[in-house]
């Protein structure tokens, strides 16, 4: 695992704080440090503007290769270019799942035609992704997908029928990755299909799911004949779960020091306010924010660890992977609680309805659902104890 940075690293580093500097500013200033866990309502339409401007400069997808519009970047690149945008406050990607988990998994598993349709609008920021896994009854046994998918040979189209649930940002997405059922009659991850399908047709209801913030950026989703290309499916009928899994490896991947910057700003927010209020000087709470910052530390290093040596291009990575979301989604939770203790019993009470929560006591009711989606923190641990120390699978009651 490589730790430093080169001479040209560092110049790099230079150009992407200079480019940051220049352009975080006029219509796109308020958007500093926001578009976090919590707070992925606000400003919808200026971040997706800024998308925009990135891609202008070059600075979407800078891990792509080159022929599909990236820049090739190094994974020493990719992580400066994630530590300069932290420090720069710049705003939470909007497009995110389509330029980490949707296009490398298209340049992965994906025809040439689907990467020449798909990719350009990722690469511009102009074309947003949301991923079709969840449903109420395969949430972290996603391998239990009811969402059936019909070949129809008269019209040349796959007809899509079913429910997924906890859907990010669909109402502001322009297409889904969906997982399917192509054989009714199949069972677990044998019989599923990988399905590109576009938000804007009939047949495709969104519905938002208040959350306990009182922002909606979750979402429940509804295919009622929803219609696919036939050139859409990623792999044949009965390879979804392959290509799912090669982007589930991406989702922590180079995408999580994304995650992770996200989760530096929040953490200097705490210590900005623990200086201002008095509560550093609180041995107690001092000792948790040092032990916050040493774990984040470690968080960095262990997904530098897990990316320098795996053959990531295809989704794969090292077993050291498989501790990644227990570790962030437990530390993400106490980081909320060390939030609230850090701002006092004050930040228990608002004076009225319509409640206005600020961005960490936002982040700190979001953060409850961190150890649950994505797989909860007891499934965390079957995959870890069957996958990675290759022990018996807990027993089935018949």
């Amino acid at each position: 695992m490589k730790l430093s940075f080169s001479d040209q690293d560092e110049l790099f580093r230079k150009e992407v704080a200079a480019w940051l500097t220049t352009n975080l500013s006029g219509e796109f200033t308020k958007l500093r440090f926001r578009g976090g866990p919590g707070d992925e309502h606000m400003f919808p339409e200026e971040r997706k503007h800024w998308e925009q401007k990135l891609a202008e400069g070059g600075w979407t997808c800078i891990g792509w290769p080159k022929e599909y519009g990236g820049r090739g970047c190094t994974i020493e690149k990719q992580v400066i270019f994630f530590e300069e945008y932290a420090r720069a406050g710049a705003p939470g990607r909007v497009g995110h799942i389509g330029e980490g988990l949707a296009g490398p998994t298209l340049i992965a598993f994906g025809s040439e035609a689907q990467k020449q349709k798909y990719l350009p609008g990722i690469r511009a920021g102009k074309e947003l992704w949301c991923q079709g896994y969840s449903e109420p009854s395969a949430g972290s046994d996603l391998a239990n997908v009811k969402t059936r998918a019909r070949f129809d040979a008269e019209k040349g189209k796959w007809i899509l029928n079913g429910q997924k649930v906890w859907t990010s940002l669909a109402h502001e997405a322009d297409y889904c990755f969906v997982i399917a059922r192509t054989d009714p009659e199949s069972k677990a991850h044998k019989g599923l299909g990988f399905f590109l399908v576009n938000m804007h047709q009939p047949g495709i209801e969104v519905r938002p799911i208040q959350q306990i913030t009182g922002t909606s950026e979750f979402n429940e989703v509804f295919f009622d004949n929803a219609e696919c290309d036939a050139d859409d499916i990623v792999g044949a009928p009965g390879e979804g779960w392959k290509v799912a899994m090669g982007l589930l490896g991406f989702e922590r991947g180079v995408s999580t020091l994304g995650q992770q910057m996200q989760f530096q700003n929040e953490l200097n927010e705490i210590i900005r306010i623990a200086r201002e209020n008095g509560a550093s000087k609180n041995p107690v709470l001092r000792q948790r924010i040092a032990k916050a910052h040493a774990e984040l530390k470690i968080m960095r290093y262990n997904s530098m660890r897990m990316l320098s040596g795996s053959a990531w291009s295809d989704g794969s990575l090292q077993k050291e992977a498989l501790i990644y979301k227990l570790f962030w989604a437990s530390w993400h939770r106490e980081l909320g609680e060390l939030a609230m203790d850090v701002l006092g019993p004050e930040c228990e009470i608002l004076e009225a309805a319509p409640y206005q929560l600020s961005r960490l006591q936002a982040m700190y009711l979001f953060v409850r659902s961190d150890t649950i989606y994505g797989g909860t923190n007891e499934i965390q641990r079957n995959i870890i104890a069957e996958r990675g120390l290759g022990m018996p699978k807990e027993a089935k009651v018949q």
